[in-house]
């Protein structure tokens, strides 16, 4: 039944298949974890999601003060960049190594790399330093996102993982929120270095926690005679690497049709092809070929992928949007966008009452059904409008994303036995990141088209969004009809960019109408209650 989930024919409830059948099918060990210290493991768990998700935006309101210090303003986007490709291309290769190893070894080396790399940070010298140090703080990143995701899996029967669940997407959710402010108080009040240094106490915790609580089977019993596919994780890594940079930097450090551009999506397809080749000839391939094969799996990969990139429209462009159209300041600009992560957690821990009673699939429907209608309704916002206009919309948006995204994670994980698990919970993760990259790169080059269309019939002003937004923070350089021309014609890009997040939503909802399965298939909790 895990091998194949084309049929659907299984019901999307616990109890489908008989303990001892699902047993044998799935490899799954008896008692992958054991329950005494379940409670500090989960502790832990949501210490390293805290540290993951805030180091994907404490850096940003320091970066004044970072570059003034260190220099190279010119790259200092790869704090962000570099930290990002580290985290997205290392996801399956630690997905695959928490099923050969463990979780245990992956997790604590995750933590471990993170904890360095904030040490590094912290001390370093110049700009090019930060970087790389940056990247080796991913490197933990990408083991402590998918393997935290992982073992809350292994911890919590099918019942009971939407609390757990909801707990870490509310520790996702606030640390992501209060990175940025955070950042702010450290780089204002004290030193940017200290963005880092906070780092090491709470790693240690999780660290130590995690040694002492989490238990595992011994490895003899999960897998004999491993080998590992050290060159498809190379592949992997490279592949990822060149496709992602392309996407980050075209229409930024160079343009998309140009000589950079087509080296880099050239170079990711030959590899590509290159890596598809090593992991159809290896023993444990590291992205094994089931992932894609299974109906289930796929279509939430696709399913995700696209949720990934219609993400980008609040993240990225609803603070701009509250900024320079509404003329917030940055404290109330992130208020708006915030009260998306009111309603997130909330429907995410509701939604097991939805999917007992209708199954992940359609749960997954009506939330992406609410999320398409939801950002159909922000172009349609008036002119200049009132703040809390766009912050109900991202509180609708969020819980209807929430009906969405983790009955999908749940369901998938609930498909597969342990030894499949981590590879299959980090596919999933893997596709929402490229997702978000594509979505940056692609709504980025509609907002800055948008843009360049209306200003092109006005010359003297800024161009791009960037420099739109910043001739907007300083409006005593601009006439009162500069101005409003400025925010009309950002108002005008934000639009067509939640335009396209729509298409994005319709995608995701034709991918769980037409290739996910109606019922997922099911196996049997083997909970370490049992």
């Amino acid at each position: 039944m895990s091998g194949t989930e084309d049929s659907g024919s299984t019901e999307a409830i616990p109890g489908a298949i008989p303990e001892a059948v699902a047993g044998a099918i799935s490899g799954t060990p008896p008692k992958a974890v054991a329950p005494p210290g379940r409670g500090p493991v989960v502790a832990a768990l949501m210490l390293s999601m805290a540290l993951a998700a805030l180091d994907g935006t404490i850096v940003s309101t320091a970066v004044p003060q970072i570059v003034g210090d260190l220099g190279g303003f010119s790259v200092f986007s790869w704090l962000f960049s570099g930290y990002l490709l580290a985290v997205t291309v290392t996801l399956p290769v630690y997905g695959k190594l928490s099923d050969t190893f463990g979780r245990k070894p992956v997790l604590v080396t995750g933590i471990i790399l993170f904890v360095i790399g904030s040490l590094l940070c912290a001390t370093a010298w110049n700009m090019a330093a930060l970087i790389a140090f940056r990247v080796i703080q991913g490197l933990g990143g990408g083991a402590l996102q998918g393997t935290v995701q992982t073992v809350a899996a292994d911890l919590y029967p099918l019942k009971e993982r939407p609390k757990i669940q909801a707990k870490l997407s509310t520790v996702w959710a606030t640390s992501s929120v209060a990175g940025p402010a955070i950042g702010g108080l450290f780089a204002g009040y004290l030193d940017w270095r200290w963005i880092f240094l906070i780092n090491l106490p709470v790693g240690a915790v999780a660290l130590l926690l995690i040694v002492r609580h989490l238990r595992e089977p011994h490895r003899a019993t999960v897998r004999r005679h491993v080998r590992v596919d050290w060159q498809g994780a190379l592949g992997v890594f490279a592949t990822g690497a060149l496709l992602l940079t392309g996407l980050v930097q075209g229409g930024v450090a160079w343009p998309w049709f140009s000589a950079p551009s087509f080296a880099f999506f050239g170079a990711a397809l030959i590899l590509a092809a290159v890596t598809v080749v090593i992991e159809r000839r290896a023993a444990e391939p590291i992205i094994p070929g089931w992932v894609w094969r299974r109906r289930t799996i796929a279509s939430v990969n696709l399913a995700l992928g696209a949720m990934g990139l219609l993400m980008v429209a609040p993240t990225v462009f609803v603070p701009t949007y509250a900024q320079s159209v509404l003329g917030l300041g940055p404290i109330a600009a992130g208020f708006v966008l915030s009260t998306m992560t009111l309603s997130w957690p909330v429907s995410a821990a509701l939604s097991n009452r939805v999917y007992n009673r209708i199954g992940f699939r359609f749960t997954a429907v009506i939330g992406m059904s609410c999320a398409l209608v939801t950002l159909l309704v922000f172009p349609f916002l008036p002119f200049p409008g009132q703040a809390w206009q766009p912050a109900l919309i991202m509180l609708i948006l969020g819980g209807a994303l929430g009906l969405f995204q983790l009955p999908l994670i749940i369901g998938v994980q609930s498909t597969v036995g342990w030894s499949e698990r981590g590879t299959a919970t980090a596919s999933i993760l893997f596709c929402r990141q490229v997702g978000q990259s594509v979505g940056a790169a692609l709504f980025g080059a509609v907002a800055n088209g948008v843009l360049a269309a209306r200003l092109a019939k006005a010359p003297g002003l800024p161009g791009d969004l960037d420099s739109v937004s910043t001739a907007l923070e300083n409006p005593a350089t601009l006439t009162a009809h500069a101005a409003d021309y400025l925010r009309r014609a950002v108002d005008a890009a934000v639009d067509n960019v939640f335009l396209g997040a729509t298409v994005a939503a319709a995608i995701a909802l034709l991918v769980l109408l037409f290739i996910a399965p109606r019922r997922f298939p099911v196996i049997q909790d083997t909970s370490p209650d049992e």
